[in-house]
């Protein structure tokens, strides 16, 4: 199984992610937040990797840091999660603030991410509920770096919001909602999706 991936960015367009290890290009999906932490194409980029294996396809998913692969991991064990939503909730949200909703017991906030209803919600919180005493306090995620540049920064963060499963008005409102002259894509997809999950 493939662990770690260390390489060349080549291309970056959320979630996917092409990195070029020694001549190979290696297609990753990863959610936003570790989205955010990469630098521009071009640069070296060093990504901790979750291997599935089916039938018809052989999937890499790539992560900044354990704490948000542990957590993955933890979510496509839980019953009705698969890798796409697990890649949503951490997109949403983030490792810390995932096990801090499981502790508030906050169904309510898992509700406001794309693709999980009530239903699932209350599912992770009482399948996670004991896996968040192992986990202990997660670890803070690291500040964000750049995505880079658009031509328009609200085009690019309506592509990752429509990747993550939101329609496109609801895109739409949200970048309306929080979009201010000067912003990058990546602070407005930031806001954006922190008044979803508000």
């Amino acid at each position: 199984m493939i662990g770690r991936i260390r390489g060349t960015l080549a291309a970056k367009q959320p979630p996917w992610l092409l990195v070029d290890v020694a001549g190979v290009g290696y297609e990753i999906e990863a959610p936003l937040s570790t989205i955010f932490q990469l630098g521009e194409t071009g640069s070296e980029v060093t990504l901790l990797t979750h291997m599935v294996v089916r039938e018809d396809a052989q999937l890499l998913y790539g992560f900044a840091s354990e704490a948000e692969r542990r957590l993955f991991r933890n979510l496509i064990r839980t019953t009705g999660v698969g890798p796409k939503l697990a890649l949503t909730i951490l997109s949403g949200m983030g490792a810390e603030a995932f096990w801090q909703a499981v502790r508030d017991d906050d169904t309510a906030l898992l509700v406001k991410l794309p693709g999980v209803g009530r239903k699932t919600a209350e599912r992770l919180l009482v399948e996670m509920r004991d896996r968040a005493e192992a986990e202990g306090t997660p670890v803070t995620p690291a500040t964000v770096g750049a995505v880079g540049d658009a031509a328009d920064p609200r085009d690019e963060a309506r592509a990752a919001l429509l990747s993550l499963g939101y329609k496109p008005a609801e895109a739409e409102r949200m970048i309306g909602k929080v979009w201010e002259d000067g912003m990058g894509a990546d602070n407005l997809l930031r806001a954006a999706l922190r008044s979803a999950v508000r």
